[in-house]
């Protein structure tokens, strides 16, 4: 039995170096860190087009173009590669069957790509070069090609994870009612620990019985059709003291109106998500984005908003979450008004100062309705809290989505977040930091950017910091949705990709209070 086993091994090694032989290996590392870079576009001159893995590894093997010179164009989002006496920026390499080329690519980006973390083939051409993958799921984990929008928490000593909308490989439309997975936290092989999150993310996805992503919102208690996405990811105790996992969820038709809305909780022995309670569907607030839990004067809060900053909170309490009016706004507005324009109400104290504060049944104000009142002139430029400014030309940035989280390292709160508009619709990825959860905000730096494509919702991971705050890893959607561009990234399109930003960056300095 041992010899036929041995035998079996020596086939597969055989087999394995003569798929590696097959083809001629092209691998683009960072310049700086000597690391391999994903999703680098190799481009031929006849427009056979390839692109990196996520270990940085292209496996090239065209019949036509072997044994010969063959010039490759060189590119890739936030990063430059040298150009030559005529502008074309690439190289001259000869691919031979079994030999290797490296090309060094700088990077424009403050922030360091590191791996695709869903989706199918993300280490498809490490795999056929016979190189060993960092994940247990190389190829295709959970039948998934392609997901939209991360949230995690930790529960019960794990990482959960849960997306919107997954694609599959056998139709166009695949699961549009929440997909979710576990891993481990980050730690050593000694203590069973996940991997360092540097190297990649093993998911572990909650499947059918074929072993294909399965949909995780209560479809048993949320009649009707469309979409059911889930936000708010939050672990909080019930009345009883048991740790429960909650979300928020929307039902929808279409990307614009909700059909539905209420909270959820994790079955943890059905193992998916049970209706908790409904909301009016109109209601301003209630847990979505991606919240934290804070205590302020001894009083546990959720603080969230689906963009930032984070002007929503509500007590971190089973019964508070479940009632809106429990929800507080952070705006200037007089207290239970709402923003109605140049009618609008703003609430000042006694020396005629914006009163900024926690409001019950106050909705809070968005980037939006901040620049009416400044145009109407209720407010005055320096009276706003929540507008960002680029530290370097001093111009408006226009927040979208993002996250908010305390830093060791900076000793702040920092903001990650897109940019609506900008370079690339939806496509630039801010930072910023202020000493209170609540601003005041201005100064931000672009710290990732993308050629007319989208990298949306945006998270910071904060248990995967590493060396006391000072390395953070974040990521986000990148997709050519919202973008305009019809040429989309094979493999990596509508996927989630981990970028790893160093917080001690010459670059990004002190931004707190400055406008």
């Amino acid at each position: 039995m041992q010899q036929i086993c041995l035998a079996l091994v020596v086939l597969a090694l055989v087999a394995l170096r003569g798929i590696a032989s097959d083809y001629y290996a092209i691998e683009v590392v960072d310049a700086d860190t000597d690391r391999g870079v994903p999703m680098v576009e190799l481009r031929t001159v006849n427009d056979i087009v390839y692109y990196t893995d996520s270990a940085g590894w292209v496996a090239f093997r065209e019949p036509g173009l072997m044994d010969r010179q063959v010039f490759f164009a060189v590119k890739s989002h936030g990063y430059e590669y040298a150009a030559d006496g005529f502008g074309i920026c690439g190289a001259r390499l000869k691919p031979v069957a079994g030999e290797k080329a490296t090309l060094k690519i700088k990077r424009l980006n403050i922030a360091e790509r590191l791996y695709r973390v869903t989706g199918e083939g993300i280490y498809r051409d490490s795999v056929l070069l016979g190189r060993k993958s960092p994940i247990e799921q190389p190829l295709l984990n959970g039948g998934v090609l392609g997901q939209d929008s991360v949230r995690a928490a930790i529960y019960r000593n794990k990482l959960f994870w849960i997306w919107g909308d997954t694609t599959r490989a056998k139709y166009p439309l695949g699961n549009f009612r929440t997909t979710a997975a576990t891993s481990l936290l980050p730690g050593t092989a000694a203590n069973r620990g996940g991997l360092d999150p540097s190297l990649g993310v093993n998911l572990h996805y909650f499947v059918d019985t074929r072993g294909v992503n399965r949909a995780m919102a209560p479809v048993e208690s949320i009649e009707g059709p469309g979409m059911v996405w889930l936000g708010g990811l939050v672990v909080l105790a019930d009345n009883e003291g048991r740790d429960r996992l909650i979300a928020s969820y929307a039902r929808l038709k279409s990307l614009n109106k909700p059909q539905e809305r209420g909270l959820v909780v994790f079955d943890d022995q059905a193992e998916i998500f049970r209706r908790l309670c409904q909301f009016d569907v109109d209601a301003p607030m209630y847990l979505e984005g991606h919240p934290i839990r804070v205590e302020e004067r001894g009083t546990p809060y959720f603080y969230c908003n689906y963009s930032v900053p984070y002007t929503m909170r509500v007590r971190a309490d089973w019964d508070a979450i479940q009632d809106p009016a429990e929800f507080e706004g952070f705006t200037c507005l007089l207290p239970q008004t709402r923003f109605a324009g140049a009618q609008s109400q703003i609430e000042r104290d006694a020396a005629g100062k914006p009163v900024w504060a926690w409001k019950k049944n106050t909705p809070p104000l968005s980037a939006d309705d901040q620049a009416a009142l400044l145009k109407a002139r209720l407010l005055a430029d320096d009276e706003t809290r929540l507008l960002f400014r680029d530290i370097d030309s001093g111009k408006p940035v226009k927040a979208h989505a993002g996250s908010i989280r305390w830093n060791e390292f900076r000793k702040n709160w920092i903001a990650i977040f897109s940019e609506y508009g900008g370079h690339s619709m939806l496509g630039e990825i801010w930072f910023a930091e202020a000493p209170q959860l609540t601003g005041p905000w201005s100064g931000a730096k672009k710290i990732i950017t993308h050629d007319a494509y989208s990298f949306y919702n945006p998270v910071q991971h904060p248990f995967f910091d590493q060396d006391g705050g000072r390395l953070i890893y974040l990521e986000g959607t990148y997709s050519a949705t919202f973008s305009g561009n019809s040429n989309h990234t094979p493999r990596y399109d509508y996927n989630q990709i981990m970028y790893r930003l160093d917080l001690g960056d010459p670059r990004l300095k002190l931004m707190t209070g400055e406008r």
